[in-house]
């Protein structure tokens, strides 16, 4: 657990949580929950009813899954899902997606922060990082399934080492939207290539065309 990674959750949590506070009893997951060297555990609301899951029974496991496919609930049983640093080593992560917006309820959301940037890592595979578009293909990917998941907010941490989080935050039906007023971004300022919902454009984008990429390539060849 890198010192953003527990940062970015509780931003998740003071902005999203209030939302919450009237409901009675807020039930919370977190995929990848085992402790090491801190747990979102930590940073989730004491109100909240907390379950952390994992694929081996550790320090922060409540639940050991059998298959990382299959999350042991029911339908639409599920206020909040988050995850960390865990979507890098699924082999499908995809087929995770799927699965958390099926035991989420209909104004349930889901926090997801994974890398997009950092060395390879084993855990025990590292298969993939998540750049400022990919927030938007899972989008494009719920609706190819049926779904009208919308993306409230996503972005890429500034600083912090090298990995450089990307965090997404998604509502599971685009008609509770209005029940969520707040955003990390409303107040973060340590963050590149900001996406908000209804604004298309990029906040504060930081990226490299394909006129300066063919420059570049250009350069380096009149360079040899």
């Amino acid at each position: 657990m890198h010192p953003t990674a527990m940062s970015n959750a509780q931003s998740f949590f003071n902005a999203y949580g209030p939302s919450f506070e009237f409901s009675k009893k807020t039930k919370v997951i977190d995929i990848g929950s085992q402790d090491v060297n801190g747990s979102l555990r930590q940073v989730c609301p004491e109100a909240f009813d907390y379950i952390g899951l994992d694929f081996q029974a550790a320090k922060g496991v409540d639940v050991v899954l059998d298959d990382p496919y299959t999350l042991p609930f029911a339908n639409e049983s599920i206020d909040m899902v988050i995850t960390s640093s865990c979507f890098e080593h699924s082999d499908m992560f995809w087929l995770v997606y799927l699965e958390v917006l099926r035991v989420l309820k209909p104004n349930g959301l889901f926090y997801l922060n994974a890398p997009s940037a950092g060395n390879f890592h084993r855990f025990p595979v590292d298969c993939w990082r998540f750049y400022p578009d990919s927030g938007r293909a899972l989008i494009k990917w719920s609706a190819r399934n049926g779904l009208d998941t919308e993306l409230l907010e996503s972005y890429v941490q500034l600083g912090g080492g090298q990995w450089q989080d990307f965090v997404g935050v998604f509502v599971k039906s685009v008609v509770h939207a209005a029940e969520f007023p707040r955003r990390i971004l409303d107040t973060k300022t340590d963050f590149e290539n900001g996406l908000r919902m209804g604004q298309p454009e990029l906040i504060q984008p930081s990226f490299i065309s394909q006129n300066e990429k063919k420059l570049g390539q250009m350069s380096e060849i009149i360079q040899r």
